[in-house]
């Protein structure tokens, strides 16, 4: 059977000004309540924007998780595992961003870091 990767994305995932990863936008309500479900594995990583939390439930693989303010300054980032877990909701946060675990960590991402997403096709 073949696996199902998600990513990578069209655009770029950046940590405090340098580029760290391929991403994806999740910008509509489908895209946003889809998210990584359905996959075996994502390359680079997700933004989902007006996200607060993210929920493990139906999810097939274990994940890494950054929530950011409006700024893009990380409030939490976490490792959740398939079908447990859960972030919770964020009075700050506007998004939240998915990558593989142990990803975040590797790219230099924690609490207070400041991502962006940068679309190379408007660019």
């Amino acid at each position: 059977m073949a696996r199902t990767v998600f990513g990578p994305g069209p655009g770029r995932l950046l940590c405090d000004g340098r580029t760290v990863a391929p991403a994806a936008l999740a910008d509509t309500a489908e895209s946003r309540r889809k998210g990584l479900l359905g996959t075996d594995a994502v390359e680079g990583a997700l933004w989902i924007t007006r996200c607060p939390s993210v929920h493990m439930m139906g999810m097939r693989y274990p994940i890494d998780v950054a929530v950011v303010d409006a700024d893009g300054v990380v409030i939490k980032v976490a490792t959740l595992r398939p079908w447990l877990g859960s972030t919770r909701p964020r009075f700050r946060a506007k998004a939240t961003i998915e990558a593989p675990a142990g990803a975040l960590a590797a790219w230099g991402v924690r609490a207070g870091s400041r991502l962006a997403y940068a679309d190379d096709a408007s660019a």
